[in-house]
């Protein structure tokens, strides 16, 4: 079983705190600095939506270079080997895929020549899914519990209400339990009603 992140919807309040620092934290590192998690709103609460990290990962089913792999109960992407298919993103069931631009280091953002125009100007967006910038590869990024940070994920760190926590395998176990003694509690339950005599009034 693969550690995730949860996100309690009573206690969250929508601040984007979790966002902020997760882009900080990543751009800090080196890495694409679009948050990993978005943060989604109803008429009543607020809850971050983020990578569930599956136990079958269908978006590593998928990648064609392999840039997204298991690595210590986390289901990683590696940004330097992604080749911008943008398959994991079809993939993902959950919508936890989104892709950020990343242009070429050695080419200026303003080349151009009679034998190479400027690129038409890009559409208005719609999603990182879909949409194209001339230029400007597409890199996915995904939740990765902040592997590269001693201290864990950076979202769990900073939010103020302690909405999000990290789950492991301990805590499924516990919550599995918890639920078949309840289960069985309810049953029992059940049971002891046609089981016991009736009381005649």
């Amino acid at each position: 079983m693969n550690r995730f992140i949860i996100a309690d919807s009573k206690l969250c309040m929508g601040c984007h705190t979790c966002e902020a620092a997760c882009s900080e934290t990543h751009r800090l590192h080196g890495l694409q600095s679009m948050p990993r998690l978005k943060v989604m709103r109803d008429a009543n609460d607020s809850a971050p939506q983020m990578c569930h990290h599956c136990e079958d990962a269908p978006c590593a089913g998928v990648c064609p270079a392999n840039a997204i792999t298991r690595i210590n109960g986390a289901v990683q992407l590696n940004e330097s080997l992604c080749v911008s298919c943008k398959l994991c993103a079809i993939a993902c069931p959950f919508g936890s895929i989104e892709f950020s631009g990343s242009r070429p280091i050695h080419i200026p953002a303003n080349a151009n020549s009679p034998k190479a125009p400027p690129a038409p100007p890009a559409p208005a967006r719609v999603s990182t899914l879909i949409d194209w910038v001339p230029g400007v590869r597409a890199i996915a990024v995904k939740c990765d519990l902040c592997s590269f940070d001693e201290d864990g994920p950076a979202c769990v760190r900073t939010c103020p209400t302690k909405a999000l926590r990290v789950v492991d395998n301990n805590d499924i176990a516990k919550s599995s339990k918890r639920k078949r003694e309840l289960t069985l509690g309810a049953t029992l339950g059940d049971l002891t009603a046609f089981t016991q005599p009736e009381v005649k009034k």
